[in-house]
């Protein structure tokens, strides 16, 4: 049943794709607003492919509309709706005089020799015991607080399914950018190796080296797309919808801790209330209920003597209660069967807190190093491009063989790669963090 940021994002557009793609058949387009964030500052030239999964990035859409519009889709969103009617039905049943149906019954009786007629009507009107109706009442008020905490909890689930999905997107945008660059760079070192083969200053061997680079680059975006196009289908399942905002990071909460206002604890807490309400009201009951009965006779009695008819009419009214007793027993099996649930949820909800706890110090611990590493890999990407421009330097002049130039450019583009993924990162780790301890968007 887990900013704007603290610090900048230190990314060039992630979404500045380039325009020279691999020769495929599928194609992605994306419509780009034009108000956008670095973070979806999307390319209109995608492959081209059969496939079609279009988003659009919608400046006007704020995460808090995002998480609400997904919630009205999602899947509880019916049983929710039905948590508010029982509620609201519980709540009418505890508002009632009686604690039960009214039962009307008539009975008419004749003797064979048709002197004598017997009617008798009656009306019984089930009472609440002592209390009873108190608790019942409390029924219907804790069944409306659950229905609410319910609503909560399940918008906290679908805020942690939007937030992930969005900064998935993110990243594989993010790698998809940095294996076009990657590719672009290529190609361009391939235009440079030919004019000097063609000079003589380089083997023919350093061109096919060169080639085969590129085609591996070519193979790196291809996939990356397909890594982008599975985060989009992702989204869109969650959200049933194409939109993106166009801006979505997160300030990092200062709660430290799980507190009991987390909604998911919120929920299986209401729960708990609802039952020990349930339970009580159960209790009251008893052997059953007192019931009061009022009722009407009516006797017609007509016979002949000494030739004579004599007729005797008599109306009568009565009123009686009824008290049932000794049906513990009965009762029993309904009380202990609610005693079971009462304590299951308990279990749950210490279960829950653990596992609460576990999230949270998991999200803070990956915060506190991801934002270390993002120093570091600063660090390392700022050498690896120093080393970089040497080393190209170094290749033009003929002091050095195209093979080093190579190795040397792949380690730099993975340290920039990792500089930039790392910045994503932390900004991740900021939404997943207010979401590991409750925190809505």
């Amino acid at each position: 049943m887990f900013l704007p940021f603290l610090i900048p994002l230190l990314l060039t557009p992630i979404f500045a794709h380039a325009q020279d793609l691999p020769r495929v058949e599928h194609h992605d387009p994306m419509v780009v607003d034009s108000q956008l964030t670095p973070i979806f500052a999307h390319a209109q030239d995608l492959p081209r492919v059969e496939h079609h999964d279009p988003m659009v990035v919608d400046s006007q859409l704020s995460l808090p509309q995002l998480v609400d519009l997904t919630l009205e889709k999602y899947p509880d969103s019916q049983w929710l709706s039905a948590l508010e009617n029982e509620a609201d039905a519980l709540k009418q049943r505890g508002d009632s005089w009686f604690s039960g149906s009214a039962q009307a019954s008539y009975r008419f009786q004749e003797a064979s020799s048709l002197h004598l007629h017997y009617n008798d009507a009656t009306v019984q009107v089930p009472l609440w015991n002592l209390g009873q109706r108190d608790a019942e009442q409390r029924v219907g008020d804790k069944a409306q607080v659950d229905s609410s905490m319910q609503a909560a909890a399940t918008k906290w689930r679908v805020a942690g399914l939007v937030r992930a999905a969005l900064w998935d997107i993110s990243l594989q945008e993010l790698r998809l950018q940095q294996a076009q660059t990657e590719l672009a760079a290529a190609e361009q070192l391939t235009n440079d190796v030919k004019r000097r083969v063609q000079a003589g200053d380089l083997a023919e061997t350093d061109s096919l080296l060169v080639q085969t680079e590129v085609l591996k680059k070519r193979s790196a975006v291809t996939l990356a797309e397909a890594e982008v196009m599975h985060a989009r289908k992702r989204y869109s399942a969650i959200t049933q919808d194409t939109k993106v905002p166009a801006n979505f990071q997160e300030v990092l909460t200062k709660q430290k801790e799980i507190e009991q206002t987390h909604p998911a604890l919120q929920a299986v807490n209401s729960q708990i209330e609802r039952k020990q309400a349930e339970l009580e009201a159960l209790q009251l009951v008893g052997s059953g209920q007192t019931s009061i009965v009022v009722g009407i006779n009516s006797d017609r009695y007509s016979a002949g003597k000494g030739g004579k008819d004599v007729s005797n009419n008599m109306e009568s009214g009565n009123i009686g209660i009824t008290i049932p007793f000794g049906g513990e027993a009965h009762h029993a099996p309904q009380v202990a069967a609610l005693n079971v649930e009462l304590n299951k949820l308990r279990a749950q909800r210490d279960q829950l807190f653990r596992d609460l706890e576990q999230a949270h110090h998991e999200a803070e611990h990956n915060l506190q190093v991801n934002q270390a590493e993002l120093s570091i890999s600063n660090e390392l990407k700022t050498v690896a491009e120093k080393h970089l421009k040497m080393t190209q330097r170094s290749f033009s002049v003929g002091e050095i063989d195209l093979i080093d130039l190579l190795k040397i450019q792949a380690q730099t583009q993975l340290a920039v790669l990792t500089a930039k993924e790392r910045a994503v990162i932390v900004q991740r780790d900021f939404a997943l963090y207010n979401q590991a301890v409750g925190v809505l968007p």
